[in-house]
């Protein structure tokens, strides 16, 4: 008994001796607790990324009513914009239909980051010079078979130019707006020698179609073949030898037509299809066998002018600013085509000797050879349909224009000597 009651008293004074925050179900903060709360606010720049934090969402409540006074119509003025299906008119011309849209105004027309192939050549050069101009991204390419650097050296220092050696009979990747796919040789002499028409055209239109591009093919007069109907008409399917001299370009042009509207029916491709009739100008490759190269070339190194045949052949010569002003309306227009351009000035082969003549030497003297194969007799655009639908038409006739391609030729040839020998 003793030993029990001994026992009960070491437990209630235990029970004494012990806290009362050991029954307490939550224990009371310690009083301690602020300076710490404190002292972690201040540690490693938190105070600073709260009063940051404060400061962005006091300016946006500041600002926030007087973005919400702006209303719909009141925020963006806007204009028309279109979606476009394209339909084959009466006259075989496609045409794009539209359904009006709206798009905010303040877009305006942007820059674009256009590709020109064969954009060192001739024509190319000239296109390049026209769209840099007006303020537009250029990447051109070529592999100098015809086309030469010298054409775009002016250029070089642009920040908006870019120059890409590269034949595009192998592919490329590129983002871009608009292609305008020049890349072929023109010439006779080029182009027997490399014809480029078909595998360079389907990887444009390749391209074109991966990147939702416009492209614009550069066709050519020579796919009537020898015309049967006189002038010209888009509608005209051509009188063409499949298996003659010149057929790798008749016949590529004509495939290259082909392959663009198959990539614009079938894969919904933006096309433009232009056929140039003859064109001259600054910038033409010397000695290329083209008729008014070759007449103001040996004009000015006091040779014979070379008329093969009887002269009377006839040809329609354009200025290559005219032929950058159509290309650059049917790119920008909402027609299809194709759409000759050319000018509708026809000149004989004599006759435009006598005209190289007046301009350059009146003694130069004419040699007469035997005609090539499957040489046109008569060549004339009926442009009616550039003028109707593209608002385009040549403005630069030949005794204008002549003097200009003069003045470059004798600069090349006699203080160069570029393509002596040839």
């Amino acid at each position: 008994m003793k030993q029990l009651h001994k026992q009960a008293s070491v437990n209630y004074r235990r029970d004494e001796e012990m806290p009362a925050t050991q029954y307490s179900p939550k224990t009371l903060k310690h009083p301690r607790s602020l300076p710490r709360s404190i002292n972690y606010l201040f540690r490693e720049q938190r105070l600073l990324f709260v009063l940051v934090g404060v400061l962005i969402g006091s300016t946006f409540f500041i600002l926030q009513p007087s973005l919400s006074r702006v209303g719909p119509s009141e925020a963006r003025p806007a204009v028309t914009s279109s979606f476009q299906s394209y339909n084959r008119g009466s006259s075989g011309i496609f045409q794009r239909r539209t359904v009006s849209g709206r798009v905010p105004a303040d877009l305006g027309r942007r820059r674009l980051r256009i590709v020109v192939t064969g954009g060192a050549g001739f024509v190319g050069s000239h296109l390049v010079d026209k769209l840099i101009t007006r303020g537009d991204e250029v990447i051109v390419i070529d592999n100098f078979f015809t086309g030469r650097k010298d054409n775009l050296v002016h250029l070089f220092g642009n920040p908006r130019f870019e120059l890409i050696r590269h034949d595009v009979v192998e592919p490329i990747l590129l983002e871009v707006d608009q292609i305008y796919h020049l890349a072929c040789p023109a010439s006779p002499v080029h182009y027997k020698y490399n014809p480029t028409n078909v595998m360079g055209t389907l990887n444009m239109l390749g391209l074109a179609k991966r990147v939702g591009a416009r492209f614009l093919l550069t066709s050519t007069s020579e796919v009537y073949g020898d015309p049967l109907e006189h002038p010209q008409k888009e509608t005209y399917w051509g009188n063409v030898n499949p298996i003659g001299e010149r057929s790798c370009y008749d016949e590529g042009k004509r495939t290259a037509e082909t392959l663009t509207m198959d990539y614009h029916r079938g894969a919904g491709v933006e096309v433009r299809i232009a056929r140039i009739f003859n064109t001259y100008g600054p910038r033409m490759c010397l000695d290329d066998g083209r008729v008014v190269s070759n007449f103001v070339a040996q004009a000015i190194r006091k040779q014979p002018m070379t008329v093969y045949g009887d002269g009377k052949q006839t040809r329609s010569f354009q200025y290559v600013s005219d032929l950058v002003e159509g290309l650059v309306a049917l790119m920008e227009g909402v027609h299809v085509g194709p759409f000759n351009l050319g000018n509708p000035g026809e000149f004989t082969m004599l006759e435009l000797a006598e005209v190289v003549k007046a301009v350059i030497d009146p003694s130069a003297t004419i040699e007469f050879r035997p005609n090539t194969a499957d040489d046109p007799h008569k060549r004339k655009p009926d442009i009616a349909r550039a003028k109707e639908l593209l608002n385009w038409e040549p403005k630069i006739s030949l005794k204008d224009g002549l003097p200009l391609m003069v003045s470059d030729f004798r600069n090349r040839i006699l203080n160069e000597d570029e393509g002596k020998g040839l």
